[in-house]
This record gives structure tokens, sequence and C-alpha cells, in this order.
């Protein structure tokens, strides 16, 4: 089509094609070339100038048009028993538009007056003018309760797994949901108290057996005492929020930041920008912008809000849930950067040498509005040459400077010389009944690197800015590795031949140098792992001892303050420091910084042993239907006791206990950390390779016990162990000299 189209042709194109909305997308899709795109320059202007289009960059946007996920609020129902919804946000200047949702089998009942996050798929000719389908319901906020339901002739009653419960929970014939005797329930509460004074409930979900996969994590919740309801106060607070507008910030809604995050990410707190330095001074250098949601606009000092979010320290992240440290309102809303809807921030533009090293920084409160919210995935893909309809109108303009700069980042650190730990994550997956349907690895892409790059960059900004005008804050510090955990280290390392050298002042170049050299061996998850158990816990502190770690001098958490307490302190520290409003780091809370500092640092602790028990109780169900097969794996730990093994296949640590060694007796030998066999002298040890059967597999503990079957492809011989003899002398004098040859040879390497 040679011929310039109609305004009205251009608007529908828009409207129909929301992610191919760049002048050349449209100049394509017309057949308009040469001289034609200065008349079709000249339309969009136009249209732009009348209030039809927004422009964005070089894209162009229907302003009349709602997100693709929006937080809408139930009305009531039709006539015709239709339910209609209405958007929370708008900021067209036409009719508010109409949504229809959808329903289905599985959703929960929605009343009028509920606030949910929704999809929306615009929709031609109709009454209302969106489908929608809930993705999750915003502000409901019931008491619940998590107990062994017990039945009876009127019904039954709940009693609460949490000892801090004490009294039972009435359930009437028609709210028991089903629930049998003796099964883990999840209940709410369903009206005032009955006979007895006693609360009564409505069962939400059966769990069933208290030790099945699906109670895990409620379990590891209750258990830990971390909070899972919050209390009335608190979500009336965050109902009664309004989105923030212009005033007093600045406009960043024309920057092109976009959020990157995992497909399941319930909310997005950061978002990233990236171009070339157009200053002269900075040849091949790079300006990096990292945006991160303004939870101090909504959470002030002192509210209730705020009381509840230091209670909890952080979120708490488990397979199958997220017990968040905000109410959804603002987590999921609010201060989430959804796409296409204006949010409050606390930026940061960064510059960078060719070099990758931080040239400058300044920060700034402003009001963003995203691109677009892509996931690793699609961000990896467009890299790749295979992009994705939301990722390639942004491939050269935002994602691929993204990359250079990276490349950059990439550069400076391995310059700096953190520690370059190998430990794969491990991903449970569970089915829609809460069974582990897997367990795999998560795959470690250049898009994760990116981000994790531009959050630590943002971080270091954070402290030196506030450093440097004398703020109050709260650092992250990681020490050094104490002197008995490094001698363990050296233990393990001279165990596979290695070498981890003393006398010297301890670098993590040196720590990597040894990574380095149990890379692509048997030996590498081990050294990985007890590099990993050598080393401190960082923690949160008022003052600034550095981060070990990751090789800096001074580090403070600033990128996720609507999942982290601490990020939440760091922003107001800006606020104060940067004179933006009343609503930064008050006096209590400067005085009471350590405190809240030993309160993070403990609830962080308390939320990974959670985290960790619950992915032990998921191994030990997924596992229980396996009992007496056959596993390969690793010898990860030595104790008096036994032997511990971590399995190939799930990543699952379990105990192979003395018993279970075969029919010698074994020696340990707690200097050199390993068991010597009384009759034949055999040596285990770190690292080994070995071939388990599964004996047991508890899952209310989470507890895994195997029996030994072979070891570096010799078989163990079975029966019951022999007298508690030593081993043979020749064997015990050969174990002495090889362990005196490392430990020479350890002391005159360098490095």
């Amino acid at each position: 089509m040679s011929q310039m189209p109609s305004k009205a042709e251009i608007l529908q194109w828009i409207s129909d094609n929301p992610t191919l909305t760049a002048k050349r997308d449209i100049a394509k899709a017309f057949g308009i070339k040469g001289a034609g795109r200065i008349d079709l320059k000249r339309v969009l202007r136009e249209l732009e100038s009348e209030g039809h289009l927004e422009k964005r960059k070089k894209t162009y946007r229907d302003p009349e048009r709602l997100p693709p996920v929006s937080v809408v609020q139930i009305n009531a129902l039709t006539p015709d028993g239709d339910l209609l919804a209405r958007p929370l946000e708008w900021h067209g200047e036409g009719v508010e538009p109409v949504i229809l949702m959808l329903p289905r089998a599985a959703d929960p009942a929605l009343a009028e007056g509920d606030r949910i996050l929704a999809k929306l798929q615009l929709v031609q000719g109709e009454a209302h003018h969106y489908l929608g389908r809930l993705i999750r319901r915003i502000g409901h906020n019931p008491r619940k309760v998590l107990g062994i339901f017990r039945k009876s002739e009127e019904g039954g009653r709940i009693l609460p797994i949490d000892k801090g419960e004490g009294r039972e929970w009435l359930v009437a014939r028609d709210a028991t949901g089903g629930a049998q005797d003796g099964e883990l329930v999840e209940a709410e509460q369903a009206g005032p108290g009955g006979r007895m004074g006693l609360p009564r409930a409505r069962v939400l979900d059966r769990l069933g057996d208290p030790s099945a996969p699906k109670a895990v994590s409620l379990i590891a919740i209750h258990q830990h005492g971390i909070p899972d309801d919050f209390p009335d106060e608190v979500i009336a607070e965050a109902d009664a929020m309004k989105p923030a507008g212009l005033k007093g910030r600045d406009d960043l809604r024309d920057l092109p930041l976009i959020t990157i995050d995992p497909w399941d990410a319930r909310d997005h707190d950061d978002a990233v920008y990236a171009h070339a330095d157009d200053d002269p001074a900075n040849p091949g250098g790079h300006v990096i912008w990292v945006a991160i949601a303004d939870v101090a606009y909504y959470v002030r000092s002192g509210s209730a809000l705020d009381t509840e979010a230091r209670k909890r320290g952080n979120s708490s992240y488990f397979p199958d849930r997220v017990v968040p440290m905000l109410p959804d309102r603002l987590s999921g809303d609010l201060c989430s950067l959804h796409e296409g809807v204006p949010r409050p921030c606390i930026a940061v533009r960064m510059q960078i040498d060719a070099t990758g090293e931080k040239i400058g920084h300044r920060f700034v409160r402003g009001l963003m509005r995203s691109a677009a919210s892509l996931t690793y995935e699609e961000v990896q893909a467009a890299m790749d040459g295979a992009p994705g309809d939301k990722a390639a109108p942004l491939l050269d303009e935002v994602i691929r400077p993204l990359y250079a700069a990276y490349a950059a980042l990439a550069d400076a650190r391995q310059r700096r010389q953190p520690l370059d730990l190998d430990l794969p994550e491990r991903k449970v997956v569970l089915s829609d009944e809460g069974r582990v349907t897997s367990v795999r690895y998560a795959e470690r892409l250049d898009a994760h690197r990116l981000i994790e790059e531009c959050m630590v960059l943002a971080n270091v900004a954070a402290a030196e800015a506030l450093n440097a005008r004398k703020s109050p804050l709260l650092f992250r510090v990681h020490e050094e590795p104490p002197t008995e955990k490094l001698d363990a280290l050296r233990e393990v390392a001279q165990a596979a031949g290695l070498v981890l050298a003393k006398g010297q002042v301890l670098r993590t170049a040196h720590l990597n140098a040894l990574l380095n050299a149990a890379r692509d061996t048997d030996h590498a998850e081990i050294i990985n792992m007890s590099t990993l158990r050598a080393m401190t816990q960082a923690y949160y502190t008022p003052q600034n001892f550095g981060h070990f770690g990751l090789s800096l001098q001074a580090y403070a958490h600033f990128t996720s303050p609507i999942r982290r307490y601490a990020d939440l302190i760091v922003h107001r520290a800006l606020i104060t420091a940067h004179g933006w409003g009343r609503d930064g780091l008050s006096a209590a809370e400067i005085e009471g910084l350590d405190a809240t500092a030993q309160h993070i640092s403990d609830t962080e602790r308390r939320s990974m042993a959670a985290e960790r028990d619950t992915n032990d109780r998921y191994l030990a169900a997924f596992l229980s239907e396996r009992l007496g097969e056959e596993f390969t794996g690793k010898i990860s730990g030595i104790a008096r006791f036994g032997v511990f093994v971590k399995l190939d296949e799930t990543g699952a640590d379990g105990l192979v206990p003395m018993r279970a060694l075969g029919r010698e007796y074994f020696h340990f030998d707690r200097e050199r950390g390993t068991l010597m066999g009384a009759e034949t002298g055999r040596i285990i040890s770190l690292g080994q390779r070995v071939t388990v059967r599964l004996a047991e597999a508890a899952p209310v503990s989470g507890g895994l016990a195997f029996d030994l079957i072979e070891i570096e492809g010799a078989h163990v011989p079975k029966g019951p162990a022999k007298a508690h003899g030593k081993p043979p002398r020749h064997k015990i004098g050969a174990a002495r000299r090889k362990s005196a040859k490392l430990k020479r040879k350890a002391a005159r390497k360098p490095g």
C-alpha cells in the first residue's frame, strides 16, 4: 500500500498491534517508503497533538487503552448474572471502560468492592470494552487458621497447629468443605464466636495428610513463627492508599525503563535502562539507569504498615507460595512497576567508563512508566536472535545497549574478583495439587547476570552517596572467614589434591584460584560447598565493615524495598539526605538502627531456615515413593555417626549411618575428616562418588537415610559390622604420610 493511510486506519493499527508501534513498524505495515515516511511522521505528530496518541521515545501508544495487566474493582452483578469491573487507574479522557470478568471454575467467589489483579483483553463491538480474567485478589483479609480437622455431628472443630493459638475453631456442617477427620486444613474466620465462645471457621482448603507435600510450606511458616496474616488495620491502611502523582518528582516517564524478572514474579520492584554516554570526556562509556519502586512514599515511619513490615523484616519464598512483607495492594499493585502504568520511584543515573568502572552517579525521586515487563528468557532470546513480540520493538533501543553496558561491568567484575561460587539453584517444581513433579537446577542466563550487576552497582552507589553525606544507614556487611573455618576448607582442599595456601592476607582471588582449580573435576561441587561453609553469614549493621564476598568497601541494600526492610531504611535515608520530603528517616529510627539491624538479620535467617526446611520436606515427600531405589551421588560430609551424601539427580542430602556402611567397622579421623576401615584400611573422604539405596524418607522431618552400595565403583560388603579393631598399621602410616605431603605442598605453594 503506497497511499498514505487515514488517521483512523493508523489508530486502528496501533490499537490492534500494541507491540509494533514504532514509526518504522507503522511504515512497514502500510508499505510506506522513501519520502512517504516524512508525511507519516507529520500525521503521527498531528495525532499526538490532537491527544489521540502519546509518544514514548520512538513508539506511540493509545492513551485510551488499559495495560494488559491492571488492578480493577468488582462492581455488582448485572440482572443477567454477569460480573463487571472497573479500572482503578484510568488515565484516558474518554468514557471509563467496562470490564466483563470471565470466572473460571477454580477461581474464588468475587464480591462487590473486591480489588483484583486481572489480565485484560480488548474487545470490539460489545457493550463492554475488555474481557478480564482473575490473576489474584488484593486486599482480602479474613483471619486464617491452619490446623487438624476433627469431625463431629455438628460439623467439626479445627485444632490449630500453632502453639500460640490456644482456642479451637468451630466449623458448621455446611462449611467443612468435605474435610475428613485428621486432615490438615486451611480455614478462614466465618463469623463471631459461637457455642462456648469459640470462633467459627469455614474450611478453604483440604491439605490432606499433615505430612503430605501441600502442607509442607504452611507447617514451616508456622513452626518458624513467620507472620502470614496482616492485621486489619494494616490492610485498611494499604487499601486507603492512592497512586502517587508527579508533584515534587522528576518526570522519567519518557525513559524506556523495563523490568526483567522471572516468569512467575508477583511484583516488579526494579527497572533498568542504558545507553551509550554522549559525554566526550567519557569515550566508550555508558549511562545506566536503575529505578526502584518508591515504597517509602506509601510506608511511612511509625505507621501500621511500617510496624508490620519491620516485624516481618522481609518476604519469604516457598515453592507454592509467598509470604510478603507488604500487603498485596502495595506489593502487587501500587509499588509494583507494572507495564504502562505511572509509578513513583527512586532512581539512580550512573556513569561507567569503557572499562566498567563507575565514575559518577546521581539519585532522583521520580515518576516512571515501565515500557515493558519482560522475563529473563524473553530478553535472552531477543539477544540470541529470536525476539518475541514484546521484546522486538525494544531490541535496538533498550536491550542491546543494556548488554553493551553489562559487557563493561563484567570486565570490571573480573578485575575486582568477587567470590565466584558455582552453586546452581535447586528449584522444586510442584503440580497444581502441591506434589513435586520434578527437581531441576535453574538455568543461568546472561540476562540474569546483567540484572545482578546493575543491582550491585546501584547498591554501591547508594552506600557511597549516603557515606558522602554522613547519613546514617544500614550497610550489608560480609566479614572475612575465621581462621578455624579456613583451616577446615584447607583440609578439604588437601583431601582433593588441591591447595589453599597459608600465611598471607586472604583475598577472594585466592579462593577463586582454588575454585578454578576444582572446576571440571569430580571435586568441584564439594569445593564450592566447603568454600560456602567457610564463609561468615552476611548481616545488617549501621557500621561499615565492607563486603568480603563481593570485594567491595561499602555496600547497602537499595534495590528491593518491596521485599526487604533494610532497603526501605536506605530509601528513607536517601530521602532525608536529599531533602526530598518529610517521609525520610526519623530521629527515632536513627536511634534504633542497631536494634533494627539485629532484628532484620534474624528475620532473614528465619526465612532462610523455613525455606530450607520446606525444600527438604518436599524432597523427602518426593523420594518417599522411591524407597529401595538406588541413586548416585557424592560424599558431602563426614561425621562420627555416619556419612552425608548429596544425590546427583535431585541435590537432596541424606545420611548413611555407621551401621549402613557395610560389614566393616570404620574409625573417624577428626583431624583429616575421614573414616578408615578397621579391616581393610579403606578410606572414606569428601567428594568420593558413591551409589546408595534409599532406606528411609520422612516427609514430616525432611530426613533421608541411605544404605551404602558402592564407593568409587567398588562394591561394599554387607553384613553386621565386625569388632572394633584398629586399621592396619601400614594403612594408617600411608594416610599420615599422604596428609603430611599435602601440608608441605600447601606451605610451599604461593598464592
